[in-house]
């Protein structure tokens, strides 16, 4: 089967590793010069037996629905599905018609109520856009002030234009995080093995939010690895009403449905669902399979799913190193140097990201996140060891990497 790959980050490189497997030839557009088969082409220019899309915004923008007009066999939603990831007040919405778990919520496009309904709220206080912004757009904060202001710069544009002039205000959860990928064949979804990330830019949680600065998987709880428990309340009381709700307006929902959950003292809880695989979970999720990525992918776009995924007993982290100045304004044009050095690390993966080549043809920054460092072990504090010793091969101008990606599930294992 000849597959196109639609992206050119982290994610995407892991997906044409992963499909590279058992797949005649993996075409990825645009891609980057760390992904073998990358092609300057539009998607829509291409002939393959099967389409995945990557990031969301070409979901939004309604690529999925304009390549099955012409036959295609493609592996993410239409647009309708895609609001739910393209819209949080749409997406909360329908979370209260299937009787999901989520936190209490108000959508606002002005000031003042906003303002008011933050003052019945006990911190932490989430704001979120309501539009797309690359991960980004979320505030936690225990402090009201900074809340408040922040509702002027999202409804005004001056944080995230058009994205944030609806707004999304939330209570705030308490609790572990965990992400939870279903692969959804438009009525049913398999779960895929669970992931956590790591949001913020610095060690302990600290700085502003990223598209995710690391992460690893399978997610371990205080006890040890989750028992099964909590695939079976994800697939029963987040996944399966979700696509009940999804068929009763009349989607067909053929992706990713990526759960985002707080473990609370009430039980797990949404925070939003994504329409494709996360960034930076794919990358320690994808290949642990051990099973057939392109048979799974092309099941659930043919709408109909033959038996789910299965995983080998290991464990990966992915240590993301990204530009100085990430993540609201990344230094580009830094020649990376030590990337077959840290290849070169037994154990070790290295997925390209915001990468190009310079004018004498060196491999140089250009994006926020930069490469996927990731580590693959017996447990999570191998995996763990091995990611950081390729990390410490690589360099370029004010590389940033977060030092602590990991570390309370390592020292559990």
């Amino acid at each position: 089967m000849r597959v196109c790959v639609v992206g050119s980050g982290g994610r995407e490189a892991a997906l044409a590793d992963v499909l590279g497997r058992d797949a005649t030839e993996v075409l990825v557009s645009p891609g980057n010069p760390l992904i073998e088969g990358s092609v300057d082409i539009p998607p829509e220019d291409l002939d393959a037996d099967l389409f995945v899309i990557g990031p969301e915004a070409p979901l939004v923008d309604g690529l999925a629905d304009r390549l099955r007009a012409e036959g295609q066999l493609v592996f993410g939603p239409g647009v309708d599905g895609a609001q739910l990831e393209g819209s949080k007040a749409y997406m909360k919405g329908l979370l209260a018609e299937a009787g999901v778990p989520t936190a209490r919520y108000g959508t606002f496009s002005e000031a003042a109520p906003a303002r008011a309904f933050l003052d019945t709220m006990a911190p932490p206080f989430v704001i979120k856009t309501d539009g797309l912004a690359a991960g980004k757009g979320v505030l936690v904060s225990d402090d009201l002030a900074e809340a408040r202001n922040s509702v002027d710069d999202y409804l005004s544009g001056r944080a995230f234009g058009d994205a944030g002039q609806t707004m999304v205000i939330e209570e705030g959860l308490v609790g572990p995080e965990v992400s939870v990928f279903a692969v959804c064949d438009g009525r049913r979804g398999v779960l895929l093995s669970s992931a956590q990330d790591f949001k913020r830019i610095g060690d302990d949680g600290t700085g502003p939010n990223t598209g995710g600065m690391g992460a690893y998987s399978p997610y371990l709880a205080e006890g040890g690895l989750a028992d099964g428990a909590l695939e079976r309340i994800v697939a029963d009381d987040f996944i399966a009403p979700t696509l009940a709700a999804l068929r009763r307006r009349g989607i067909d929902y053929r992706g990713v449905l990526y759960a985002g959950l707080m473990l609370t003292s009430d039980g797990p809880k949404l925070l939003e669902y994504n329409v494709r695989f996360g960034d930076p979970e794919t990358q320690v999720v994808l290949p642990r399979m051990t099973s057939s990525l392109v048979e799974l992918l092309a099941q659930a776009a043919a709408g109909s799913i033959e038996a789910p995924p299965t995983f080998a007993d290991d464990a990966m982290v992915n240590v993301v190193c990204a530009s100085e100045g990430y993540p609201s304004a990344p230094r580009t044009g830094d020649r990376i140097e030590g990337l077959a050095a840290a290849r070169a690390v037994p154990g070790v993966s290295v997925y390209g990201a915001g990468v190009s080549t310079g004018d004498n043809g060196a491999l140089v920054t250009a994006g926020g996140r930069v490469l996927s460092v990731c580590g693959r072990g017996a447990d999570i504090a191998q995996a763990r060891e091995r990611a950081y010793a390729g990390v410490a091969e690589l360099r370029w101008r004010g590389m940033t990497v977060r030092t602590d990606i990991a570390s309370t599930a390592a020292a559990r294992t």
